[in-house]
């Protein structure tokens, strides 16, 4: 109430994302089960163009009016995808291979941009802004959430209607996952999910250090201190788990382009016909194989690795596994290059903590949740080792989490290692200990979890000392979840 009262006498202007809504019960645990969307027949097709997205989209659209403001969202996603495919297979053309401004630009995450990296996240930016219908982004290159509705160039239609729907969603992606491949040819992709934003978002001014602001709060409310403390509001709307997300996907730009997408009702991949310049569905209801006979990390970092993943992978080699062969190994470098082999062909992916990187490389919120979503419409199942990604809420915008995903029962095979490991707290090592406490810094207390991997919750975690930190999970009885 102090807050509300310092703004209703302060004479700094804050900048609405969008207009005052209903806001959803955040704490609501949803899940990545089938939604009830009415998926609509398509008895006539063209035969010279086949079924394409933008068709797709339109009879979806049709079907459940609910989803309107999707269709406008992923046209525009799949323009940017074309644009970017054209800009990734032109590279080397234009000049537009290597580092931004010739080395030295630095993103958040401490990572040398690539010029196309730059490139792509804005046409990105621009396509979801120009929605009208977006209110903040998160991407890899930006360091913080960004405000892309309150838009002094774009066009103001001051209908109430619009107004209703104006920045009422908000997006996360990865450009150009793999971007430092570009320069050698090698599979590239872009990564994106979509939330419905439930908060009324304000952003700071952008001459307000936000980082500094939200860390150090000055002891006087001066006006980007105060900016900066609704911004938390931007980062509440942006910071929500896989289980919020209402649509992700990914493009691969490959000996094809690809584009994956779910609606939360299954997973559909198109591929680009550049005859005529529309996605066409070449895939339809992408399940994954149960198992598979292909496992894809990075073997360099084995050394490092958790024991468990060690021995799991060994025996995969030896054919000691569940499958009683050897599997193949196979690694691209590019996480949406291997996620859609593996979608297609089945086996695990994974991209583990190690002894340098113990919550590993991945982004949770704009990689890992993403994929992992896309993953388990496809039947599949994604994990860090032992908890749900979806479960997980992020704490920042740059979280990064393992993750071991793909077919279920070369997963599930996965994590009876690390159940068997750190099994028992009384007979636990030093590094079953530590892995299980990296486990518990990434929950909250009361955090509702799925650890059946049957995308209903049935677990709680618990912080029974009392001092904000989690230190155990507990199962919860049926007749509490009714």
């Amino acid at each position: 109430m102090a807050l509300v009262a310092m703004l209703a006498t302060s004479a700094v202007l804050l900048r609405p994302v969008h207009p005052p809504r209903a806001s959803a019960p955040r704490c609501t645990m949803q899940t990545s089960a089938p939604r009830k969307i009415a998926v609509p027949e398509f008895p006539e097709i063209c035969e010279q163009t086949g079924l394409t997205l933008t068709r797709y989209m339109c009879e979806i659209s049709r079907a459940n009016p609910g989803l309107q403001d999707l269709e406008t969202l992923v046209s525009s996603i799949a323009t940017a995808c074309k644009t970017i495919k054209s800009l990734v297979e032109r590279s080397h053309i234009t000049g537009l291979v290597g580092y931004a401004e010739g080395g030295g630009v630095i993103n958040v995450q401490g990572e040398q941009q690539k010029t196309l990296d730059v490139l792509t996240n804005d046409v990105l930016k621009k396509a979801l802004r120009f929605t009208g219908k977006m209110g903040v982004i998160a991407s890899e290159e930006e360091d913080n959430p960004v405000d892309v509705f309150d838009d002094k160039q774009l066009p103001k239609y001051e209908t109430q209607a619009l107004l209703d729907e104006a920045g009422k969603y908000t997006a996360v992606f990865d450009p150009l996952d793999g971007s430092s491949n570009v320069d050698a040819g090698i599979p590239t992709g872009t990564i994106f999910g979509i939330f419905e934003d439930d908060a009324h978002c304000l952003v700071p001014d952008d001459d307000c250090d936000v980082q500094k602001i939200l860390s150090e709060p000055s002891a006087e409310d001066d006006e980007c201190d105060m900016q900066g403390k609704i911004s938390q509001e931007c980062l509440t709307a942006t910071l929500q788990p896989g289980n919020s997300l209402i649509a992700s996907g990914y493009c691969l730009y490959s000996s094809s382009t690809f584009f994956a997408l779910t609606l939360g009702a299954g997973v559909q991949i198109f591929t680009l016909d550049t005859a005529i310049g529309e996605f066409v569905l070449t895939h339809p209801d992408v399940r994954i194989p149960a198992r598979g006979s292909i496992y894809s990390m990075n073997e360099a970092n084995r050394h490092a690795w958790d024991a468990p993943l060690r021995t799991y992978i060994e025996d995969l080699q030896l054919g000691k596994g569940e499958a009683g062969k050897p599997y193949t190994a196979r690694y691209i470098g590019s996480m949406v290059g291997d996620v859609h082999r593996t979608l297609l062909y089945g086996g695990i992916f994974g991209y583990p903590a190690d002894s340098k990187n113990q919550n590993g490389k991945l982004r949770l919120l704009y990689e890992a949740a993403p994929i992992a979503y896309l993953v388990e419409q496809a039947g599949g199942l994604a994990l860090t080792g032992k908890t749900r990604i979806m479960d997980l809420i992020p704490k920042s915008v740059h979280q990064r989490v393992p993750v071991i995903l793909g077919s279920p029962d070369d997963v599930r095979e996965c994590r009876k290692y690390y159940d068997a490991f750190t099994g028992s707290q009384a007979v636990m090592g030093p590094e079953a200990l530590a892995i299980r406490e990296r486990c518990f810094t990434r929950l909250k207390p009361g955090q509702l979890l799925d650890t059946d991997m049957d995308t209903v919750p049935d677990s709680m975690a618990v912080d029974s000392n009392g001092d904000g930190t989690v230190d155990k999970i507990v199962k919860i009885p049926k007749k509490d979840l009714a």
